[in-house]
């Protein structure tokens, strides 16, 4: 496929209006009078798009690309609109925040605290009688709503007097309604699980606010029916293609348990998915991950699956005693932690990593690199996420590895604290993305969605070009700031790198997938402070229209 695309690509150079071969006579889709950023090596742009049987079949001059048009041919005027490669998230716990979508109140995106109310005022209004509203959403939804503050109980009943109402803050604080209280038979913190606790104002009286790792606590509440979960399912990656994603790498990790994947399962097998998903499983019990995964992944090869839905290896909780460790981890979990890992590259897996600190990762990369003697791992696609503090000489072991990192928003949602914590001197160097770049380790962006974070894709563009938190408080500084290219370029070749599938999707380029996005304004020149607000007018997965809206809308149909 690589030489394939190259010849294509140097004839196309060499003879100026050559539009391809004969395939693409009589194209499928023609996209024209755009602004069509290639995102290939050279950051390409052409007017005009022709596409057949799913794949791209020629970019030039509408002119051109236009006489391979015939009668059944889908023509779309851009007009003048600027076309992106589809996104492509390299972090995203996408199957999970799909199981619930249909079924909670969703304030990402919401514009203030004011807005997301209405939007819980109104889905009480659609519900049927003391059904349950659920809203839970990263803390930083709210720090970037103008009245920077956080509901109270009393506007929670006035919005919906009638239902029981939780809204939950990542993970560690909550708020319940008085019916809420009563549906889940809490009165005191004896009626919590371990850990959590009730706030009380100043005269002992609840406050509504529940503390805590509330993950024990949320399995308390209704969940969707197996119907719900496949409509949210559905529901949650149009909302994705809105925004121009057509690809997530789901890393597994907390929450996930096989059951839990078969909603994305039966879309996928109603040919109903409309993003691609290359997804990672991960150990479920303490102490027993090895003998999970051996049995889990008997008939399950990396790679497993199609163009629109493939096993990706594990991740990106491997062990649980190895999981966000801080300090040096015991020997005895790391030895078990290289059991797995080892078996890992043995089998030819990809594996995935949560890990937090620069301060402590030699202590990875040294189970990795002693791996790496037996069995090399570089042809493996292995990937730390996180990791915001790493250093050169930490990109240089990696590199030498030939693993990629995994880079999410983790500052534009926590980067306040970070500079209390540390100074903001060490906060203007994070995530070292730009140091990353030159050294040329492979870089993937992403959200780590939608628990902890936004799902937005241009959210994150926004951040990694000001590196702003969602208070708008700078925090990066310039030498580590990406430009526009480099920044849409670890959106989309960087996470089809981590996915194995750079040859055939992450760019515009003759052969490979028609994945893209049509943006409501040019990503290239618009004010960086309104690219959080970009939105998809139109997005096509292997050609086809899964999203459209004004004045496109009536270009769909497929």
């Amino acid at each position: 496929m690589r030489t394939f695309l190259a010849v294509v690509t140097l004839v196309a150079a060499l003879v100026p209006g050559l539009v391809s071969d004969a395939r693409a006579q009589q194209a499928d889709t023609v996209l024209l009078n755009g602004k069509i950023l290639t995102v290939d090596a050279r950051f390409s742009t052409h007017e005009a798009l022709a596409v057949r049987d799913g794949r791209i079949v020629a970019l030039g001059r509408s002119a051109e690309i236009g006489k391979l048009a015939g009668p059944g041919t889908r023509r779309i005027d851009l007009g003048g609109r600027t076309v992106i490669p589809g996104l492509i998230d390299s972090h995203m716990h996408a199957t999970r925040a799909a199981l619930s979508f249909s079924t909670e109140v969703n304030w990402i995106g919401a514009r203030s605290l004011a807005d997301a109310l209405d939007r819980l005022r109104q889905a009480a209004r659609a519900a049927k009688p003391g059904a349950w509203l659920v809203v839970v959403t990263p803390p930083a939804t709210l720090d970037a709503f103008p009245e920077r503050r956080r509901p109270t109980q009393a506007e929670l009943v006035a919005a919906a007097p009638n239902h029981p109402v939780y809204v939950q803050l990542a993970y560690g604080w909550g708020m319940l309604t008085p019916l809420a209280f009563t549906a889940l038979g809490i009165a005191s913190d004896a009626d919590l699980p371990r850990g959590n606790r009730l706030e009380r104002d100043a005269s002992g009286g609840l406050t509504g606010v529940i503390t805590g790792n509330l993950v024990e606590f949320f399995e308390r509440l209704p969940k969707p029916t197996f119907e719900q979960q496949v409509e949210g399912t559905r529901a949650f990656f149009r909302e994705l293609n809105r925004l121009g994603l057509t690809g997530v790498v789901d890393p597994g990790g907390n929450n996930v348990t096989p059951r839990e994947y078969q909603a994305l399962f039966k879309v996928w097998r109603d040919r109903q998915l409309t993003v691609r998903v290359a997804y990672s499983l991960c150990g479920m019990t303490p102490g027993q991950e090895f003998e999970e995964y051996q049995n889990y992944l008997a008939m399950m090869p990396q790679g497993f699956g199609d163009d629109m839905l493939r096993f990706n290896g594990l991740g990106e909780r491997i062990t649980w005693a190895m999981n966000g460790i801080d300090g040096k981890p015991p020997e005895e979990a790391k030895a078990k932690y290289y059991d797995i890992v080892r078996w890992a590259a043995s089998r030819g897996l990809t594996v995935t990593m949560h890990w937090n600190s620069e301060a402590n990762v030699d202590e990875l990369l040294g189970i990795f690199e002693r791996v790496n003697t037996e069995f090399p791992i570089a042809p493996l696609r292995w990937t730390i996420a996180h990791l915001n503090d790493g250093s050169a000489g930490t990109f240089e072991r990696m590199k030498a590895l030939g693993l990629g990192w995994t880079v999410q928003d983790a500052m534009y949602n926590n980067g306040d604290e970070v500079v209390k914590r540390a100074g903001s001197e060490a906060a203007r160097r994070m995530p070292p993305v730009v140091t990353a770049t030159r050294m040329g380790l492979p870089i993937g962006a992403g959200t780590d969605a939608h628990r902890v974070s936004t799902y937005s894709p241009f959210t994150v563009l926004q951040w990694l070009l000001d590196g702003r938190t969602a208070s708008g408080a700078p925090v990066r500084g310039s030498q580590e700031t990406p430009g526009r290219a480099d920044a849409l370029r670890y959106y989309t070749t960087g996470s089809a790198w981590v996915s194995h599938d750079e040859d055939t999707r992450g760019s515009l380029e003759v052969g490979k997938w028609a994945d893209l996005a049509v943006l409501s304004a040019d990503y290239m020149t618009a004010p960086v402070e309104q690219i959080g607000r970009i939105e998809s007018l139109l997005t096509m997965v292997g050609g086809r229209i899964v999203y459209a809206s004004a004045p496109y809308s009536v270009t769909a149909g497929d």
